[in-house]
């Protein structure tokens, strides 16, 4: 009897280890796909969404923009067809909270720096201030990576449009006139189709985490 196990204990091994992978297996097929919710404006928090958009339940992407970036380059959604991207809003002279979400995006950069599917969007909220000489300068103090994110400037309207009808990123229900002034610590991330996917707080260490896999969760969903 001995004899006979012996003989067959490594057939034995190899039966278990396979029928530990195909339970394994098994077992994650079962499991449901974490999947991210699809934000429309509806589901937004009122006081973010402009007034004209607090019922709409479907179909929102955020809009077509033509803006420059910190080396006078025309920016427009074209730049971000087929990408994943993570957008904010800034302006190179605050001294409150702007400097702590520049140093997370920075993070983020770093994370992403050799994935082409995923990019980075700041819009300056004081454009007049944030001319491209500006953007340029405050590019290469902070280590903006030129190819992975942008700093935006341009019309003030149509910035402050894309962060109240777009992004729902911010509280002020300002339109961009010369004495409006809109502030957030959002971070918003949005897909491949222009949809937004996650609100964060930038200023916000354990949000940047969860930015981070979300962002993996929302990479993941195009290869499957």
């Amino acid at each position: 009897m001995l004899s006979f196990f012996s003989k067959y204990k490594f057939f034995g091994a190899v039966l278990l280890a396979l029928s530990a992978v195909i339970i394994y297996l098994f077992y994650n097929a079962l499991q449901p796909q974490k999947l991210l919710p699809v934000y429309q404006p509806s589901m937004v928090d009122p006081s973010l969404v402009d007034s004209t958009l607090h019922y709409k339940k479907k179909y929102h992407k955020i809009a077509d923009f033509e803006l420059v970036n910190q080396n006078g380059e025309t920016i427009t959604q074209d730049n971000y067809k087929d990408k994943i991207y993570v957008a904010d809003f800034f302006f190179t002279t605050c001294p409150t909270i702007c400097p702590i979400m520049t140093k997370n995006m920075t993070e983020i950069q770093d994370a992403i720096l050799d994935d082409d599917d995923v990019m980075l969007l700041s819009h300056s909220v004081t454009p007049v201030i944030d001319s491209v000489p500006q953007l340029k300068k405050y590019a290469l103090e902070k280590g903006v990576v030129d190819n992975k994110w942008n700093l935006v400037t341009g019309d003030k309207k149509q910035i402050y449009e894309l962060a109240r009808k777009s992004y729902l990123a911010v509280k002020t229900d300002g339109d961009g006139g010369p004495y409006d002034m809109i502030h957030t610590e959002n971070f918003i991330l949005v897909d491949k189709e222009r949809r937004i996917r996650g609100f964060y707080d930038g200023t916000n260490r354990k949000e940047i985490d969860k930015l981070l896999e979300d962002l993996k969760t929302l990479k993941d969903s195009y290869t499957e």
